[in-house]
């Protein structure tokens, strides 16, 4: 029998006029690193990086759940709304859990969507942040699929959306996190995916930003896994390019959720990414 160091809290912020009850975790000590999860999912992608002593050392990691993913619940009179993500409101929600914990200058490590989300922070937001690990992150690819099929009465959101992501899961991932990792995606709430995915594959506006990103005053590295089909190491190697400075690395044996699917594959390479940042 063991208890994790992994505390988990609720913060209540206020996102474009309207309050959001927050789920976050938290381990570690030292320089704060905010961790942002996937579309569709949620903080436990997470969980192994953040019960790693040599990671939590010197770092302290902290990951929350967006508003409509898991613990954290969508805002009152979300029945009679669509759930459909922008840039402009995840950018108001991180800031706004920042500035509720009191987090000064942390580092941003997002994946997926939040690695979207970074790149687009360290464009428009860079003086808040101490660097920027973008994984699976690059700067744009339209859907290959209907996202429509997420939210329809004749079919489960969840199992669909787990179906979809399965082919992003890197055959070299161990079994049980393999599942573990679908199973995130099963809990999704109804639309929420599609709605995180209206955001990944609709808004293009980072593409013109790239250039505005000073890599001098604020590190980027940019991480991508070999078996990714929806950020391939060309779409990010593509993106790197656009950056004057940013880094990169490609996982040889990883795919679309390192840190959750190959927790022990992407440790290393997550530690490199951490001795880059200011």
């Amino acid at each position: 029998m063991s208890i994790e160091p992994i505390i988990g809290r609720y913060l209540t912020v206020e996102v474009a006029g309207r309050a959001q009850r927050i789920y976050f975790e938290e381990a570690g000590q030292g320089r704060p690193v905010l961790c942002l999860h996937t579309a569709g999912a949620h903080t436990g992608q997470w969980r192994h990086l953040m019960n790693d002593a040599e990671v939590t050392g010197a770092n302290r990691l902290i990951a929350f759940d967006m508003p409509w993913h898991s613990k954290s619940l969508p805002p009152e009179g979300f029945q009679t709304e669509e759930y459909l993500l922008t840039t402009d409101a995840y950018i108001e929600t991180i800031l706004a859990v920042m500035d509720g914990l009191g987090l000064e200058k942390p580092v941003l490590a997002g994946c997926s969507m939040g690695g979207r989300i970074a790149l687009q922070l360290a464009a428009l937001h860079p003086e808040r942040f101490a660097g920027f690990i973008a994984i699976e992150a690059s700067d744009f690819q339209p859907a290959w699929y209907d996202i429509d099929w997420f939210h329809r009465p004749d079919a489960h959101g969840g199992e669909m959306g787990a179906a979809l992501v399965s082919a992003n899961i890197s055959p070299y991932a161990p079994e049980a996190e393999r599942w573990n990792t679908l199973w995130m995606f099963m809990q999704s709430g109804p639309g929420v995916f599609r709605g995180d995915l209206s955001f990944y594959t609709r808004d293009d506006s980072l593409i013109p930003r790239l250039g505005q990103i000073d890599t001098a005053k604020t590190p980027v590295h940019i991480i991508a896994g070999a078996y990714d089909l929806t950020c391939t190491p060309e779409d990010a190697k593509r993106t790197a390019d656009a950056i004057p400075g940013a880094t990169l690395a490609i996982m040889d044996e990883l795919g679309h959720f390192p840190m959750s699917e190959h927790p022990q594959g992407f440790r290393p390479y997550f530690l490199d990414a951490l001795s880059r940042m200011s």
